[in-house]
């Protein structure tokens, strides 16, 4: 397993993550205030000359024909060749799609666990907006670059996020979502919920139209005092979005 310390350095703004559906979201009425978040599984994996090209595919086209949306990525990098973010309703299907996946020959070098959620942040947020990061719609249209890192926030003795009151916290996320704002259109994001559940408390995704998007948002994100005091970074993780059969044709797989 792939395991980088961790980077002292800043996050996206978890008040500004974007719809990720251009579908109609239904609305959070008080019934649905508790609905569950989607299961997340993100897997980074090596595929050699001896993998089945075949069953690759397959495993990810079942999932997929299951309901499940799944996401195809070229990595960039010796962190990995194909990268595979699925996102569903139980945890279970996940395991299946992993299992298939190594069954096939894909050598998982890191993986990331999460849920997709609400921030307690976006009480201002439209409720539509909120039902996209609770179900969203990926692989975003046009934006192909990718780019995943798990963040946490710190608990150092002056600079510990979490002994500061509510209000200070989000005015923090407040200013962090103003900075977000300006890549509207340049780089999408879906941040997910993993505390509890793997070794960071959340999981970044990025979108954008090119690398230089996502390296321009991760960059100027950093000077926000939310990130600049009080944010880890974890492994980054850099690729292309291509439907599985051009991943596969790509890499080399057999």
């Amino acid at each position: 397993m792939l395991r980088h310390p961790v980077l002292r350095a800043k996050t996206l703004p978890y008040t500004e993550r974007v719809s990720t559906s251009t579908e109609q979201a239904p609305m959070l009425g008080d019934s649905d205030e508790k609905m569950l978040g989607l299961s997340v599984l993100h897997l980074f994996c090596t595929v050699d000359n001896h993998a089945d090209k075949k069953a690759i595919a397959a495993a990810i086209s079942g999932c997929g024909n299951d309901g499940y949306q799944i996401v195809t990525v070229a990595m960039l990098g010796h962190k990995g060749d194909l990268g595979v973010l699925a996102l569903g309703p139980t945890p279970e299907r996940l395991r299946l799609l992993q299992t298939e996946l190594t069954r096939a020959g894909c050598q998982i070098n890191y993986s990331y666990v999460s849920l997709t959620e609400i921030s307690e942040y976006s009480g201002g947020v439209p409720e539509q907006m909120k039902m996209a990061r609770l179900r969203p719609n990926l692989p975003p249209e046009g934006l192909t670059a990718f780019c995943f890192y798990p963040m946490s926030k710190r608990r150092l003795e002056g600079d510990n996020w979490f002994r500061l009151d509510y209000d200070e916290r989000m005015r923090l996320m407040m200013e962090h979502g103003v900075s977000g704002r300006t890549f509207r259109g340049r780089v999408l994001q879906l941040v997910t919920g993993s505390t509890g559940l793997d070794d960071y408390e959340w999981g970044v995704t990025l979108f954008g139209r090119n690398l230089d998007d996502l390296k321009d948002c991760v960059y100027q994100m950093r000077f926000d005092e939310a990130s600049a005091r009080y944010a880890d970074f974890g492994t980054f993780l850099t690729g292309i979005v291509m439907s599985p059969e051009a991943v596969l044709d790509l890499i080399g797989s057999q």
